[in-house]
């Protein structure tokens, strides 16, 4: 029987007070308790602080390891988040939003994966999304994303890089990662948010997976300020506001960090996968500069078409369509 493994979850706020309780209740509810819980507060201006301390005698009656910072000033939930990672002592980390709700038996699914999957660097999950006050809004994650069919069953058979290249379908709320994962000086390069870049991190390492059932409620409101996890989730299903250029000069830039940080030694890829990677980068560049005249877009678009990139990195025909069209999708 493999060892059991330490848990510890890092817990990220900022302006928490009205959702916070319920999410500490549901870690302390779990039917196996995580070693440690670090929380980093933001410099929040309201009750979080407060509300925490009135909770840390129960934590800790509860034999959990308790370690507590607040920020002097404000530095953004991607650095609040790199540096409550590193100030974690588990072998396996929980990423935690705080205006969530952790089902019960979380933290003993995941860990019991990581027990007796020793290759097995990251897990996340579906989660059920609820609104403001807690209520099912009758949708999974992995629902709202369109996750497919040929994408879970292209995570399960460890091809996630090419999964991600294509689109993130990684939540940091239902993620847990191996303290491998981010040894040494975890930073999260600019474009990319801190939940998406561990996924891509533990996907050029080793292997990744999910598990097909929903293990936290996930909550929806206006007023979420970890921060833009949410703000992520919707412009996943509205583009967000972001214009074409944008949207489309956004992607280049972040493949072209990931290729330079893959010639650097700083990903593990193998040679398929800098391939992959590098095509990659030849579809995000000719989708960003298309031909300004329509005719000569008509014939490059046919031409990259045909190449197979439309269908392996994008929505196939529909991308094609919207780059004729110059729009958004």
């Amino acid at each position: 029987m493999p060892d059991p493994v330490v848990v510890s979850v890092a817990l990220c706020t900022f302006r928490g007070e009205h959702y916070l309780a319920v999410q500490l209740d549901s870690i302390l509810a779990q039917t196996r308790l995580p070693q440690e819980l670090v929380v980093f507060d933001d410099d929040s201006p309201d009750g979080t602080w407060a509300l925490l301390e009135s909770f840390a005698p129960r934590i800790r009656a509860a034999g959990i390891r308790l370690v507590m910072h607040r920020n002097a000033a404000n530095v953004g939930y991607i650095v609040n988040f790199e540096r409550a990672l590193r100030a974690t002592a588990g072998e396996i980390v929980f990423l935690c939003d705080q205006d969530d709700l952790w089902h019960p038996t979380k933290v003993e699914r995941f860990a019991a994966e990581f027990e007796r999957r020793p290759d097995l660097l990251m897990l996340h999950s579906d989660a059920r999304l609820v609104d403001d006050q807690g209520a099912s809004m009758d949708c999974g994650l992995f629902e709202a994303f369109e996750v497919t069919r040929e994408e879970l069953d292209a995570v399960h058979a460890g091809d996630m890089f090419e999964v991600l290249l294509r689109r993130n379908i990684v939540t940091g709320a239902t993620m847990a990662v191996r303290r491998s994962v981010f040894a040494g000086e975890f930073i999260v390069p600019e474009g990319w948010i801190h939940d998406e870049w561990l996924a891509m991190i533990a996907t050029s390492m080793g292997r990744v997976d999910c598990l097909e059932v929903a293990t936290i409620d996930y909550r929806q409101h206006g007023n979420n300020q970890i921060g833009a996890r949410r703000r992520g989730f919707v412009e996943r299903l509205t583009g967000g506001g972001m214009s074409r250029f944008e949207f489309m000069t956004r992607t280049l830039l972040r493949t072209q960090t990931l290729l330079e940080l893959a010639e650097a030694g700083q990903l593990e890829l193998d040679a398929p996968a800098m391939q992959l990677l590098r095509d990659r980068l030849t579809h995000a560049r000719f989708r960003a500069t298309p031909p300004r005249h329509i005719h000569a877009r008509l014939a490059a678009i046919l031409r990259e078409y045909a190449t197979g990139r439309y269908s392996r990195f994008s929505n196939g025909p529909r991308s094609a369509m919207s780059d004729l069209l110059l729009l958004r999708k």
